[in-house]
Order: structure tokens, then sequence, then C-alpha cells
């Protein structure tokens, strides 16, 4: 094998890994915050593990549409007081404006960033698409906690208020059709 040769399979087989890299990263970056809490990524959970007595914190709730959604959207309550630990469900409502059926999908995060990594979801709308009838209007929980172990993390501690927000986009019909 000459070295040219050579050369050129190095250089091959590093296009493959890059090409490979790239489409690799969303999913990567994704399991990186879910595990981190970076950027304000939430986490999931199956159950809380109970309220810690004396310590409440603000939850806010923002709700926002892309432009390209006929719907309105937004929380039942602007904000509400959680003790840390406890258990707490929240509803938002979503209406159909359009005259035909349109499937949303949520984004979500949680300010500030450091709170991303306590604030745990049991349930939520924002875990699979949501597909609205025309005029339809519906109520979507969504069940969460805020872990005790950020009262542990000097970061994190003195955090008194976490607003949780969402932004709906249309899910593109051609593309989840195929």
């Amino acid at each position: 094998m000459t070295r040219t040769t050579r050369t050129a399979m190095l250089a091959v087989l590093f296009v493959c890994f890059m090409t490979g890299l790239a489409f690799a990263s969303v999913p990567l970056y994704r399991m990186f915050c879910q595990v981190t809490g970076f950027n304000g990524t939430t986490q999931r959970g199956s159950q809380a593990p109970g309220a810690v007595t004396g310590r409440e914190v603000t939850i806010r709730f923002d709700a926002n549409t892309s432009p390209r959604l006929p719907w309105n959207f937004r929380p039942e309550n602007r904000s509400e007081m959680v003790a840390v630990g406890a258990r707490d469900m929240v509803f938002f409502q979503a209406t159909n404006r359009a005259a035909q059926s349109v499937t949303g999908t949520a984004t979500f995060n949680v300010t500030p960033a450091q709170a991303g990594k306590y604030f745990t979801k049991i349930e939520c709308f924002c875990f699979t698409e949501q597909t609205l009838k025309p005029g339809e209007s519906v109520r979507m929980p969504v069940i969460f906690y805020v872990d005790p172990k950020m009262l542990a993390d000097p970061d994190a501690r003195d955090i008194e208020n976490i607003t949780l927000s969402y932004t709906f986009y249309p899910v593109d019909s051609a593309k989840s059709a195929g």
C-alpha cells in the first residue's frame, strides 16, 4: 500500500466519521441536556420524593405558539406556589382556530437554567404530538415536582422562582407521514 493510498483511505474514514458524528450530534446533545439539565432541560421521573417542610418555590407558567400554528395556547394559572419535593399538577388549554385538524408539538425549557436538572416531569403533553380537530379545545396536564436535591446545590439552593415555558410548533404532516 502506497503512502498516497493510505492517506486517501484515512481521509475517507475521517469524512465518514465526521458525517456520522454530525448525524449523531442532535440525539447526543439531547441526551446530554436531559442528563445534566443543561440550558434548562427538565428531567423525567415516575414519582415525587415528598415535600420538604417549609421550603416552597413559585413556579411561573409561560405559553407560546409559533405564528404558523393556528392555536390559542395558555396556562390556566400564571403561577403557583409549590413545596419542594411535592407532586403538583397544572393545566394548559389549547384551542385550534383552524378549519382543519392540526397537529402540534411542544418544546419546553426552565429558567433559571440551573433549575432544569431539578425540575422533574412525571407526565406532560409535551412528551407526544397533540392533534386538535377544527375548533376543538383541550385541557392538557403537566404533573411535576422540584427535586429536593436542589437545596444541596450551591448554585440552585437560593432559587425562589422557576419559569416553565412551552412553545407549540406545527408538525410537518409530510414529514410525520413518511
